[in-house]
């Protein structure tokens, strides 16, 4: 999803792990250097990720993506639209 169609949704507020990781891919140095393969310029090598950590949301949170996700499927919230970029 874009930052624009994240930013409408009801009561989202910017989230530190998401900044995080905004700036891990904005400071990440290309690794492919392969003449051959630069058209993957915007690559970034998996190592210069952060660490996947789970991080509990809170009950408002919680509340806020189920109020903007409310169909379910074996469990699983249903999006609506995927939006490939």
């Amino acid at each position: 999803m874009t930052v624009d169609i994240l930013s409408s949704i009801k009561g989202a507020q910017p989230s530190e792990s998401v900044n995080q990781l905004f700036d891990v891919i904005k400071n990440a140095i290309p690794t492919n250097n392969n003449a051959a393969n630069n058209v993957n310029r915007n690559c970034v090598s998996v190592n210069n990720l952060r660490e996947d950590v789970v991080i509990e949301s809170s009950a408002i949170e919680k509340q806020i993506i189920l109020e903007n996700f409310p169909n379910k499927k074996n469990g699983f919230l249903v999006v609506a639209k995927v939006i490939e970029g």
